[in-house]
């Protein structure tokens, strides 16, 4: 599945948390880093508004699709994806990571959520080794000094793969300032999925999943920052529609 802004193009390139898995491990195995992003339909409105975020999230080695609005228009396009949120992939990513010997890195949310993501994914995952975690200060900048720095610390941790949650666009940013600054390591953008593993937010709850309206169950939990970013979310579903069935009736 692909999206086009102006000049750029993201495709959601792991259709699966199968193939994503696989990819991660073989690029550890390798000694490669990699930049995952975990595109949704609030990112779909932000890259419409930022041609920045677009060039860096086009630039993003790993995309899947986390959010069923996503799912959806994939299969009106006839390339179909599953869904694969990216607060679900904290703790297969820290399993392959230790599977792989591979130690882990926080950056991003607030020191208490970190520390206690750490001890709760250690005493779950054996082999689980997190060598670093930051929580920048407010008014973090990804293209900072401050973000290189971490970069820096990143490298001498000896970490390999590292968790982002900055929100986007600065963990994406991040991520992409990393492949270049420090090329070994992984970046894995989950936004509030670190917050999830330790109750620093409650995630809504799992029928509401399944349902696919987890969206409302955050946006009643927060309506004056959600509601207008949801009303933007649902004013470019009719021409993103329209798009993926253009891409449907394409002929090869």
């Amino acid at each position: 599945m692909k999206f086009t802004f102006g000049a750029h193009e993201i495709a959601v390139n792991m259709p699966d948390r199968a193939q994503l898995l696989a990819e991660v491990r073989r690029r550890f195995d390798a000694g490669e880093g990699f930049a995952l992003a975990t595109v949704n339909l609030d990112h779909l409105v932000k890259l419409r508004a930022d041609a920045e975020f677009a060039r860096v999230y086009a630039a993003q080695d790993l995309v899947v699709a986390d959010g069923r609005p996503i799912v959806t228009l994939s299969r009106l396009a006839g390339q179909p994806v599953e869904l694969v949120p990216g607060s679900d992939l904290v703790r297969p990513l820290c399993e392959t990571a230790a599977a792989a010997g591979v130690p882990i890195a926080f950056v991003g949310s607030h020191e208490t959520a970190l520390a206690d993501a750490a001890r709760i994914l250690t005493a779950e995952i054996p082999g689980l080794s997190v060598v670093y975690s930051h929580a920048p200060a407010m008014g973090f900048d990804p293209d900072g000094d401050a973000a290189g720095r971490i970069l820096e610390d990143l490298q001498t941790s000896g970490a390999r793969l590292c968790f982002l949650a900055l929100g986007a666009p600065k963990q994406e940013r991040f991520a992409l300032r990393g492949r270049t600054q420090a090329p070994a390591i992984g970046f894995a953008s989950v936004g509030a999925g670190v917050d999830f593993i330790g109750g620093h937010q409650k995630r809504a709850p799992l029928w509401m999943r399944q349902l696919g309206v987890e969206w409302l169950w955050r946006a009643l939990g927060d309506p004056l920052r959600l509601g207008p970013r949801y009303a933007k979310c649902a004013a470019i579903l009719p021409g993103q529609t329209v798009r993926a069935l253009q891409l449907r009736s394409r002929p090869d």
